[in-house]
């Protein structure tokens, strides 16, 4: 236990990057591929598109991020790869998730009679995005590789 309470702040800040890259890139990439691939019970691309262009009303080329996003997003924060983007991505979606589909919810929707579930999860995904914006991969991820590589040349 000292161990962990004495590591040093850099290495501290690097497993924080880490442990927030895994947990919302592991919770994300499920809700892309549902959308995307069918994956985990979901509908696929062309249902999902469906959906999003005429029950919540948005332009193709948005429903159509929206599906990208969610699926290779988590994909590269799992790998500390471009992990600044796709963090500010991920957190432009949830942001639009909020506003476009949850808004009517509120907060938490455990046991309401209310159709749909709230907002905690998003609000979640949120915070956890601007860890990851803020942070930066740290050196667990690919991003640091890449530096690195860049200044030794």
């Amino acid at each position: 236990m000292n161990k962990i309470l004495a590591l040093p702040a850099s290495e501290s800040r690097d497993l924080t990057s880490l442990a927030a890259r895994l947990a919302l890139g592991i919770v994300l990439f499920p809700h892309g591929a549902q959308k995307l691939l069918g994956w985990f019970g979901g509908f696929g691309y062309q249902a999902s598109m469906e959906y999003f262009t005429k029950t919540v009303g948005l332009p193709a080329i948005i429903g159509f991020a929206v599906i990208v996003i969610e699926f290779a997003m988590p994909i590269l924060l799992v790998l500390g790869w471009f992990t600044r983007i796709s963090a500010l991505l991920i957190l432009v979606i949830m942001v639009g998730i909020i506003i476009t589909v949850q808004h009517d919810y509120f907060f938490m929707n455990w046991f309401g009679m209310q159709k749909g579930e709230g907002m905690e999860f998003f609000l979640l995904a949120i915070g956890l995005s601007i860890v990851c914006f803020l942070q930066g991969a740290g050196k667990y991820g690919i991003d640091y590789c890449t530096k690195m590589k860049n200044h030794e040349k």
